[in-house]
């Protein structure tokens, strides 16, 4: 038995554990990192990077679908089109493959220690690892847990054959003819849309009477009626209560039940901390539900044991797991750090996508705000206009007596690069004038931030 001893032991090297890993080895702290699989967690390997690579595939092959057809407005047309899904697939994993060095390589180029194993605790600053070299153990003056989330599986529809999660269906190499998607979350919507522009049939389960139940009707509006126009159906409060061969049984809205034909059953029914097996259970660890309960600094109830990420519940962004992680490095290297974020920005990569920052204009007027909201539609725009994408548009929410942004919302192709004006806007502090006076390029969907900010202030130009 190997014993190791550090400064930092890190727990999970997914976006926040890797990120709080490389910043506290660039401070000199003497950091381990222990992960059981390769480097980036979720959503490097079976999350945000290959299901955006999916998307893209999809929606390059749809858009070639679509000048067979000839139906293009732009006069382009093509003679035919197949994919062959395997070598998608292939390619999503040399994306994957290149992040999963990339990773590797910071770490060891800010010399934190990496150890390959999953880590069970002993007590709140020891570990065991079970490595390919044997039993392994760490102890640390500071430990960071950073074990992430996994799929919740569901009594009536347990994951095996048919019934997938997200980490399956990112692995497929034949497109299942019948796909049916159990919760209508952006998981599930982003996969199921994905499929259907490769040529799945789709059905979408949605427990609750809306699809995408976070966000408010005006942004899911363009969604559903894309997800029509691609031949998805949605079947709204209703439930799926098992699987009896080759179909699912649903009980729907209005009480009666159906029987749906599938060759695979997605379910995607949200996430929950990954805890099992870590020894992180009996630690006397205080909890907000089932996620460990942290402070401003990430710190949980017992000294020395901070955790980060999906871990501690919602949002559970990449993003957000990064800053925390690059935070708590800080703090360990003796900085003074807080966390004081006024937004997190939220990406919805559905078509069209939608971007949420701050405050909406029902949250807002919930927190007592008098508000004045500005919106400025797609359609408008030259530079939509151009790229065949006029759906949607940009809302900005702000304080009716000072201007002062509270929250940035849209909907549209593309919108997902605006994500960062948004939040910046918020972070700074900017008011109405203050986006309305900044130039905006001409002609890109940027300039719908600026317009939107105008109509707040009762002078929009272009509409």
């Amino acid at each position: 038995m190997k014993e190791i001893t550090c400064k930092l032991l890190v727990i999970g090297a997914g976006p926040g554990g890797y990120v709080c890993a490389i910043r506290a080895g660039q401070l000199g702290v003497d950091t381990v990192i222990v992960e059981a699989d390769k480097p980036g967690g979720t959503c490097l390997n079976v999350g945000c990077i290959p299901s955006k690579a999916l998307i893209h595939a999809a929606e390059e092959f749809s858009a070639t679908a679509h000048m067979l057809e000839g139906r293009n407005a732009m006069g382009i047309r093509v003679e035919a089109a197949s994919i062959d899904l395997a070598r998608t697939m292939s390619w999503k994993d040399g994306i994957v493959g290149r992040l999963n060095a990339g990773v590797t390589a910071l770490l060891q180029k800010a010399r934190v220690k990496i150890v390959h194993g999953r880590a069970a605790f002993r007590d709140g600053k020891t570990v065991e690892v079970e490595t390919e070299i044997g039993l392994q153990v760490i102890r640390a003056e500071t430990v960071v847990i950073a074990t992430g989330s996994e799929p919740v599986e569901l009594a009536a529809l347990p994951f095996g054959g048919r019934i997938i999660s997200s980490t399956e269906a990112l692995s497929l190499r034949e497109l299942p003819k019948n796909l049916v998607v159990v919760g209508g979350g952006y998981i599930g919507l982003e996969l199921g849309t994905a499929f259907a522009k490769l040529g799945s049939a789709v059905t979408v389960v949605e427990a609750t009477p809306q699809i995408l139940p976070q966000y408010d009707a005006d942004l899911v509006r363009p969604i559903a009626r894309r997800l029509g126009e691609l031949g998805i159906r949605l079947l709204t409060s209703a439930k799926a209560t098992g699987l009896d061969g080759d179909a699912l049984s649903i009980e729907t809205s209005d009480g009666g039940s159906e029987r749906l034909p599938v060759d695979r059953v997605l379910v995607t029914a949200g996430r929950r901390p990954r805890t099992a097996g870590s020894g992180i259970d009996e630690l006397d660890l205080d909890r907000s539900g089932t996620y460990l309960r942290i402070d401003d600094r990430c710190r949980t109830s017992m000294r020395g044991v901070y955790a980060i990420g999906d871990v501690t519940g919602e949002p559970m962004l990449a993003h957000r797991a990064m800053a925390q992680g690059e935070m708590v490095a800080e703090i360990v290297a003796g900085r003074k750090r807080a966390w004081d974020k006024r937004c997190i920005p939220a990406i919805c990569f559905t078509d069209p996508e939608i971007v949420t920052a701050g405050l909406s204009p029902d949250e807002a007027r919930a927190q007592g705000f008098a508000i004045r909201v500005g919106q400025f539609p797609f359609s408008a725009n030259g530079r939509a206009m151009t790229m065949l994408a006029e759906d949607g548009f940009v809302r900005v929410v702000a304080r009716a007596d000072t201007g002062l942004v509270l929250g940035v919302q849209a909907v549209g192709a593309g919108v997902s690069e605006l994500s960062a004006s948004f939040a910046l806007a918020i972070e700074m502090g900017a008011r109405l004038e203050d986006i309305a006076g900044t130039i905006h390029a001409h002609p890109t969907r940027s300039e719908a931030f600026q317009e939107a900010a105008l109509k707040a202030l009762g002078h929009a130009l272009h509409i």
